[in-house]
């Protein structure tokens, strides 16, 4: 048993203890005395030396017990102990170890003794909180609901809500939840209540994971007539924004209106701001906009720029400048965070020459670009393929004393990832690690990620390993990455393993995770494991998204069952969730494969029935699956409806065109695509070369080729195996020349690639 002697004469026999007690008034140590000793002066002695009788003969040596047990002391023992302790040793309570163990641990063992020892000090509320301070400090003691609550009552009372809060907090350690019901039956005065909840909910919003337990309080509070915080209020609306719960939102909002709390501009500046986060809920921002104006709420830079922002995020770039002209009329300041979003949303369009002249005009306006404007711009150029472009950024940051953060590094670096250029990744990477900044698990899986596309499993494991190295633990993320390329390389063996080693590392998957797993498996055949895995994300409470469906529907329908990827087809609606147009188009391209070209087009047309947008996929698959005149016609659509058709889907109208001899068309189609910036590749030509060979047309297919080899394309084993058509004498010297040249062209890039 351990105790500290310094001063206090009221914790221990003095005429035992007189030559160690002054060593220790010296050099204040901490020693420990055998338990049986201890048992006979740890904490009566006081007895002898303040004058209080108990149930025992007071002696040279301590009590003297009648009987083998321990006295039960009343109350009054106890709180004349802890007073006379209080004067004599002012800090005695501040560490748990200066109080006699047994002593307190018969006192703490008794709640309701406890709890009229803490009632009896409610004048003195600092010493009452270092008494309930070492009590809980004791190991395994668990203060009642009772207890809890009325020490709250006393510090809120005496206006100490700091310790109050820390108070709240023990209480949570050990999952009193239950004080909330103590509370509401009128424990203490409802004021006082009132007080301790708004509290308690301000500690529940801390943490984002006690959303339902702010929403369940707040319920509480409102059905037993007390008022919550305004303040409260707006922080649970953030919490409902941070969760994109714009719904759940609306109805706090609701309650507040309904129970005559005035909201406050952080009220209505969080609700709009969790409005414009949903794109399916900006109307009601702009409803709460002309809301707040007709209730003549003062709008300051800070709701200017939250509605800027959702206006942006939405693609209404007009009417997001017109509302900074207003902020500018009105003389509200603007700054980078009003002009960001508007860059932003521009080069998320692609329209970078827009981005750049609001980047220019916000310096006019005095707005100085943040690191923020300058990586939405990199970040802008990195998605066109033009990183060098990106980077020529890098200096005119400097220039104007703006740092590159992590964030600029990760843009930089998934932009060479994107082209290929994973050794431009790796010296970005190096040059982070020599510098200041430190870099995230991001920045790693970025990496990663490009280099498992190409399925260099050797060097990812590695960087994998050189993040480990470097304090960075691999996420689900990492791990996700890796698997997905395992699985897209045909290495089944690998993915199992990896995720062997996930599990070990107690990561626990997630829905991305499973739905990664079960395309995998899709794609190599393994329907039964794919469905297992399914059922163990139900089992896990993951109810399958979309994406999990889309997945599940695609993989079944290209293994040629299609009644079971319609029937999943189908559960979609049952669950609440509703296709989309990767549902509907991978169940045409799965249709149109099989040859079932009607009921392809069937699904098409309920697809648009429902107001389902199709994609350039959609459109591509039905023009491949089609011949002539029925391609054309869908191609034509596509373009009226503004969808832009990429270099696959001239490819497959080129090819369209070409089963049914329409050779002609087929070159005014080869001539527009790259009229239109979309240049032939490898594909193109095959298909050209090809038609013109089964016609006999050899000199304009070597010209194709000739064409082709002078563009840089390499010709594949289809490319040559159209070539070799030619079957007349004449046709053979020809073929002779074709040879020679594809030696060559192999030799060159042998030559090239050594």
């Amino acid at each position: 048993m351990t105790f500290c002697i310094v001063s206090s004469k009221s914790l221990i026999p003095v005429k035992r203890f007189n030559l160690l007690y002054c060593f220790c008034i010296s050099f204040k140590v901490r020693f420990v005395l055998l338990s049986s000793l201890v048992h006979r002066y740890h904490c009566y002695a006081e007895l002898e030396t303040s004058g209080l009788q108990s149930e025992g003969n007071v002696g040279t040596s301590g009590i003297d017990f009648k009987g083998e047990s321990k006295p039960h002391h009343s109350l009054e023992f106890y709180k004349n102990l802890i007073l006379k302790t209080s004067v004599q040793c002012p800090w005695a309570f501040r560490n748990c170890d200066l109080v006699a163990p047994d002593c307190f641990n018969d006192l703490t063992a008794d709640s309701d003794l406890f709890l009229s020892l803490i009632n009896s000090f409610r004048d003195r509320p600092k010493l009452m909180l270092m008494i309930f301070h070492c009590a809980v400090a004791r190991k395994g003691y668990k203060p009642t609901e009772f207890i809890f609550c009325t020490v709250l009552g006393v510090l809120v009372q005496n206006g100490l809500m700091r310790s109050a809060y820390w108070v709240i907090e023990r209480a949570l350690d050990v999952d009193m939840h239950s004080i909330v019901d103590v509370l509401v039956d009128k424990y203490l005065s409802d004021d006082v209540s009132c007080e301790v909840m708004n509290l308690l909910l301000w500690v529940y919003t801390k943490k984002s994971e006690n959303l339902k337990r702010c929403l369940s309080l707040l319920g509480k509070m409102l059905s037993n007539g007390y008022m919550p915080d305004v303040k409260n209020c707006n922080r649970i609306l953030r919490m409902c924004r941070d969760e994109n719960l714009a719904g759940k939102a609306r109805e706090v909002y609701g309650l507040m209106l309904s129970i005559g709390i005035k909201p406050s501009i952080i009220t209505y500046n969080t609700l709009l701001d969790s409005f414009c986060k949903e794109g399916n809920n900006f109307q009601q921002a702009l409803d709460l906009w002309l809301e707040m104006q007709m209730m003549g709420c003062s709008l300051n830079d800070v709701a200017y720029n939250v509605l800027i922002n959702g206006f942006s995020k939405n693609g209404k770039f007009q009417e997001a400048r017109d509302l900074i002209s207003e902020m500018l009329n009105k003389g509200l300041k603007v700054s980078a965070y009003t002009y960001n979003p508007l860059i932003c949303g521009y080069c998320q369009k692609g329209m970078l020459v827009e981005a750049i002249g609001v980047g220019e005009e916000m310096e006019l306006r005095g707005a100085s670009p943040n690191v923020s404007t300058y990586n939405a711009i990199m970040h802008g150029f990195c998605k066109k393929g033009k990183v060098s472009f990106a980077r020529q950024w890098i200096p005119i940051m400097l220039k104007r004393n703006v740092a590159m953060d992590i964030i600029s590094y990760n843009t930089l670096i998934h932009g060479h990832c994107l082209m290929g250029d994973i050794k431009e990744a790796l010296i970005l990477l190096s040059d982070l690690l020599k510098g200041n900044l430190r870099p995230s698990a991001v920045t790693y899986n970025i990496i990663i990620d490009g280099i498992a596309k190409y399925g260099d499993f050797e060097c990812a494991g590695q960087l994998k390993d050189e993040m480990i190295s470097h304090g960075i633990a691999p996420d689900i993320f990492t791990y996700t990455i890796l698997i997905n390329g395992s699985y897209r390389t045909g290495n089944i063996a690998m993915a199992k393993a990896l995720y062997g080693e996930m599990l070990k590392k107690n990561i626990e998957p997630d829905p991305c995770m499973y739905t990664t797993r079960i395309a995998g498996e899709l794609k190599h055949g393994r329907r039964n494991v794919a469905l297992t895995l399914q059922e163990e994300m139900l089992a896990k409470e993951f109810p399958p998204d979309i994406i999990t469906y889309n997945v599940l529907v695609d993989g079944l329908a290209k293994l040629g069952n299609l009644k079971e990827a319609f029937n999943r087809f189908r559960e979609m609606s049952r669950n609440g969730l509703y296709p989309d147009s990767i549902t509907y188009t991978s169940l045409i391209h799965a249709h149109s494969d099989k040859g079932y070209l009607r009921e392809a087009r069937m699904l098409f047309k309920e697809m648009v029935s429902k107001g389902l947008i199709p994609t350039v996929v959609t459109y591509t698959v039905l023009i491949h699956a089609h011949a002539g005149e029925v391609s054309e016609r869908y191609f034509a659509e596509m373009l009226e409806k503004g969808v832009l058709p990429n270099v696959i889907t001239y490819n497959a109208l080129i090819n369209s065109l070409c089963k049914v001899r329409k050779l002609e068309e087929a070159y005014v189609v080869f001539s527009d695509m790259q009229s239109k910036g979309q240049y032939p590749n490898k594909y193109t030509y095959t298909i050209m070369i090809n038609e013109n060979c089964s016609i006999g047309n050899w000199q304009e297919a070597l010209r194709l080729y000739m064409e082709m080899l002078g563009r840089g394309i390499q010709p594949d084993y289809c490319t040559h195996t159209a070539l070799f058509k030619l079957r007349t004498d004449y046709e053979l010297s020809v073929l002779r020349q074709l040879e020679s040249i594809v030696s060559n062209a192999g030799e060159a890039a042998a030559e090239v690639i050594t």
